[in-house]
């Protein structure tokens, strides 16, 4: 009766601590254990009523069969003795124990359980029944309502399957989890927060002489080059891809109409689009290049299809931030010195900081809002957990600010 009761018990124990997700897993991949243990948790009631109609008959079982060996061998006085001698066994040996191993090897118990629960599900339905009749109707009091297996139940919020992924220390590699959080994030960020500002674009101005037009082409660091007349914002004649215009720039009599005749009529977008709806825009219009606009039409930045795909797999080129950012100073003291100018985005990322992204997307832009002022050299501030200092401004702007995390284990809080 003590092994029957120890089965039970670990049976229980191993079904309840299954992980749902690996039982879909190996349910799909044909095992029989898997299909016969996910077909009786559909009916979590049911299962537990055979579990604990075994597990309870046993115990009462071994429990008479004590009373009456003991009181033969020493009378009365050894019903006391037997209930307590038989409560420490079955706690031991046929609870804790058995229940213990079945929380650590869950698959190895419920598996080969599953095989004999089917059955006795089967032998034992009518009473089985009968016993969660008068359960459920005795929560149904106290207005608990009892409903059958739900398969969206264990379906997982965006959060939890963010909690998910990183918690899988060891199991997925440290890049892949980063590729798939960068995913999930898409949705929530903007096109602004990746955005190349509109003063670091590399453009062409058409009424600049035509030999300096062409050694800027040359020496474009990209492939994709907006044109445009005096002023970005007032008259953007397209954008010019640098393959194709490579052909051109060896014509011996090339002029200026063959330049602007090569471009492609630029495709803009507005700065609240997600990162996710772009994805889809940018192979839906097979485009690889975007001009981000405010809400009065003004040019704002401009996005590339690499610049969204780094969410994802991470940095794999050089851009004019990423040589921006290697300038950056760390200090004996535990301060870094920044380009005011940097992305927050970009700093919270490559440090593990917490600094807001909800407002201003440079370090530029949160310490004046912060301070609603353009600050002198040596101004300081904290913001959350950090202490920042203006090291270098211009007329207009901070140039470059010192930063240093106040207590780093606040993050993990």
């Amino acid at each position: 009766m003590i092994i029957l009761s120890a089965l039970f018990s670990s049976s229980e124990t191993g079904m309840m601590a299954l992980n749902k997700y690996r039982l879909k897993h190996k349910v799909k991949q044909g095992h029989k254990g898997a299909i016969k243990a996910q077909k009786l948790l559909e009916k979590p009631d049911r299962l537990l009523g055979v579990i604990l109609l075994g597990n309870n008959f046993v115990n009462i079982f071994a429990s008479s069969i004590a009373t009456i060996i003991a009181m033969r061998l020493i009378g009365e006085a050894g019903i006391a003795l037997a209930a307590g001698i038989l409560t420490l066994v079955i706690l031991i040996f046929s609870e804790v124990a058995p229940k213990t191993l079945a929380a650590l090897y869950p698959e190895k118990i419920a598996y080969p359980a599953a095989y004999v629960l089917e059955p006795l599900l089967k032998i034992f339905s009518p009473l089985v029944w009968f016993i969660n009749f008068i359960a459920n109707g005795f929560l149904r009091i106290f207005g608990v309502k009892v409903m059958q297996h739900d398969q969206d139940q264990h379906a997982l919020s965006k959060e939890e399957l963010q909690t998910l992924i990183n918690e899988a220390t060891g199991r997925l590699p440290k890049h892949y989890r980063s590729m798939l959080s960068g995913i999930m994030q898409l949705e929530t960020i903007t096109v602004e927060d990746v955005m190349i500002p509109k003063q670091d674009i590399y453009g062409i101005d058409v009424n600049e002489p035509l030999d300096k037009i062409v050694k800027r082409i040359l020496k474009s660091p990209f492939t994709r080059i907006p044109v445009y007349r005096d002023n970005m914002d007032d008259e953007l004649i397209g954008i010019i891809n640098l393959r194709k215009m490579l052909p051109i720039l060896t014509k011996p009599n090339l002029t200026l109409k063959d330049i602007i005749k090569a471009t492609r009529p630029g495709y803009f977008i507005p700065e609240t689009t997600t990162l996710n709806i772009q994805l889809s825009k940018f192979n839906k219009h097979k485009r690889h290049m975007a001009l981000i606009v405010d809400e009065y039409g003004n040019l704002q930045g401009l996005l590339t299809l690499e610049d969204l795909l780094e969410e994802i797999v991470g940095k794999f080129s050089t851009d004019n931030r990423e040589k921006v950012f290697n300038t950056i100073q760390t200090h004996k003291d535990g301060s870094i010195t920044f380009d005011a100018s940097e992305f927050i985005r970009d700093v919270n990322k490559t440090y593990q900081f917490d600094l807001p992204t909800d407002g201003p997307k440079t370090l530029n832009g949160l310490i004046q809002e912060e301070l609603e002022t353009l600050p002198m050299v040596g101004t300081c501030l904290k913001i959350g957990n950090y202490t920042i200092e203006v090291v270098e401004t211009s007329n207009h702007a901070i140039e470059k600010i010192k930063l240093k995390e106040v207590d780093p284990t606040q993050r993990f809080k």
